[in-house]
């Protein structure tokens, strides 16, 4: 069996990326886990690698660039996935303090103390409410991102 071409895999990324945002709201309102700080900043990490996927299945003559851009964005939402994971292997009473709801910030806070606190995450990330073979979300999402990126790491490294 043949390997999918690399316009095949970039559209097999958009439409496993399409599957867990669909998953995320799905739990966000029919299961009523309200997400985090963390939570939203990779849903937006996962958007820009459906994004550049996308642009690079429709745009083929740029898909190294498109893939650059999906790596990278991979490696910020392994860096804020794995921020999520840290925090929730603390001991308790090393957690940061809960803040409040992102809207709440939005309205109030200057938009660079909003963006910091969605990087940073506070106390409320650190809860694990949901779990699947005992891995916590944060845990499959830094899978996800680790997976996103060595497919783009394969991408640019094969022969077109």
């Amino acid at each position: 069996m043949a390997l999918p071409t690399i316009r095949q895999t970039h559209a097999l990324v958009v439409v496993a990326v399409i599957g867990m945002m669909s998953y995320a709201l799905y739990t966000q309102y029919y299961l009523f886990l309200e997400p985090c700080p963390l939570c939203i900043t990779q849903r937006l990490f996962y958007i820009l690698i459906a994004s550049f996927a996308l642009l690079a299945v429709l745009h083929q003559a740029k898909y190294k660039l498109y893939g650059i851009l999906a790596l990278l964005s991979a490696t910020g939402g392994m860096a804020t996935a794995g921020r999520q994971v840290w925090l929730q292997h603390l001991p308790p009473d090393q957690v940061p303090a809960c803040g409040p709801g992102l809207e709440y910030m939005l309205e109030t806070f200057p938009l660079s103390e909003t963006l910091t606190t969605m990087f940073r995450g506070d106390g409320q990330c650190a809860e694990v409410v949901w779990t699947f073979a005992g891995f916590s979300m944060g845990e499959w999402s830094l899978f996800g991102f680790t997976a996103y990126a060595a497919v783009f790491i394969w991408q640019l490294t094969r022969r077109s």
